[in-house]
């Protein structure tokens, strides 16, 4: 589950990828940046819908600038780490155009690349990476929220078919995706970590059901999506069967990442600039706790960038994204929360509730109410505190009752044993 107002470029999806044969400039990099400044400045629109951001994505992979490092036979532009650097910084600058790919780009693309076979490769990354294709990802159930490995979604093979039954839900983007990744579970006798396995899922297949999710501010983001007997070719495994739990944790790491590392390729304080354009437009910018409260967000989403450049220069020199992305995430989710506080002192009632005739209220009341769910999507700040404390500092883990004992014996989620 994510659902995110910032976003990263497409160029900086493939954070484990293998740099080709270094033997790049500086004069090559120059001009791959005067090249990348000129795409942009033709490319980009301010509050862009999502048939620009497609035509953005299509133009981008014409030019041969999309998905920077992924190999050209894949659809990428085949470069180094070195040119998506560059492409983030001149990317900083302009509008982004892809809010709603960032799951498409982020985190379902480099889980392609690590265990897709060449085949899957082939298929299915060209169109992703032009954005002909939109993708999201299905892990919670009703029953396995923080604990996915309680999953209970099922996947059977029959012939060269997988059968899959079970529902998902928070999933991003479902109703508008093409494809999907989805784990469920196909070895119930194994532990529950083991017996799992992923696989991409044409989301308009007979037996995908979806059903939108009202929230807070009128939206429709998330969705239910229920399987009832889908068939999917047992080829649309993606990477080893029951190793998908290994996978999921890869993919969740990628998810960390791009959110802990949004707009990485600068220093940057999009919420403190929010802020200050609030407090002008209220008279309040003279005021001295106004001013106390907005220099605590700059300093703290100020601190958050210089996390993210750390975590992708780490990445550019050929570290996988680790438990470390969650430190970002973390601190993003805390700074949402202060956001939250200064925007309704700032504002009172009108920081949640709008006047429809006054411009650019009902912006600043829907950011407030999405604030919420940035402790939830992605992984719950308590998640995110036991990653950090197990796997970051070396804390004691918490005690596990279910160690060693098969899935189906277990009383987890909805399931109960006899």
């Amino acid at each position: 589950m994510t659902v995110w107002n910032y976003t990263v470029s497409l160029a900086t999806v493939n954070v484990v990828a293998t740099d080709i044969a270094d033997s790049t400039t500086a004069d090559d990099l120059e001009a791959y940046r005067s090249e990348v400044q000129q795409f942009l400045e033709a490319n980009t629109v301010v509050d862009p819908s999502i048939d620009d951001s497609r035509k953005y994505f299509m133009n981008l992979a014409d030019a041969g600038l999309g998905g920077t490092v992924y190999d050209k036979r894949f659809g990428g532009a085949g470069l180094t780490k070195k040119h998506d650097r560059v492409f983030r910084e001149e990317a900083g600058r302009f509008p982004f155009m892809g809010s709603e790919f960032i799951i498409s780009h982020g985190m379902c693309l480099p889980v392609l690349n690590d265990f897709g076979t060449d085949e899957q490769k082939e298929r299915f990354m060209p169109d992703c990476i032009a954005g002909r294709t939109m993708w999201c990802q299905m892990f919670s159930e009703p029953g396995a929220g923080s604990d996915v490995a309680s999953l209970q979604t099922k996947a059977e093979r029959d012939g060269d078919e997988w059968i899959i039954n079970g529902q998902k839900v928070w999933t991003t983007l479902a109703h508008m995706s093409d494809y999907g990744v989805l784990i469920a579970r196909t070895n119930p006798e194994a532990v529950k970590h083991a017996g799992i396995s992923m696989f991409i899922v044409p989301m308009n297949a007979p037996g995908v059901e979806i059903r939108p999710i009202h929230q807070i501010d009128g939206g429709r983001h998330f969705n239910e999506v229920f399987f009832s007997d889908l068939r999917i070719p047992a080829d649309h495994l993606l990477g080893e069967v029951n190793n998908g739990w290994n996978q999921a944790t890869a993919m969740l790491m990628y998810e960390r990442v791009a959110i802990g590392t949004v707009g990485s390729g600068k220093i940057n304080q999009p919420v403190f600039k929010m802020l200050k354009a609030a407090a002008g437009a209220n008279g309040q910018l003279e005021d001295p706790i106004v001013r106390q409260q907005m220099m605590e967000i700059y300093s703290m989403e100020t601190t958050k960038a210089l996390m993210a450049l750390r975590t992708r220069a780490e990445m550019k020199a050929g570290k996988a994204p680790g438990p470390a992305g969650s430190l970002g995430k973390l601190f993003g989710s805390k700074i949402h929360w202060r956001m939250r506080d200064v925007m309704m002192n700032m504002r009172g009632p009108a920081s949640m509730a709008w006047d429809p005739d006054a411009p650019g209220g009902e912006d600043l009341s829907r950011y407030t109410l999405n604030s919420f769910q940035s402790s939830i999507a992605g992984g719950t700040d308590e998640i995110q505190k036991n990653i950090i404390g197990d796997r970051v500092l070396g804390l004691p883990r918490d005690i596990s009752v279910d160690r060693g004992v098969p899935f189906k014996d277990l009383k987890t989620g909805t399931q109960r044993s006899d």
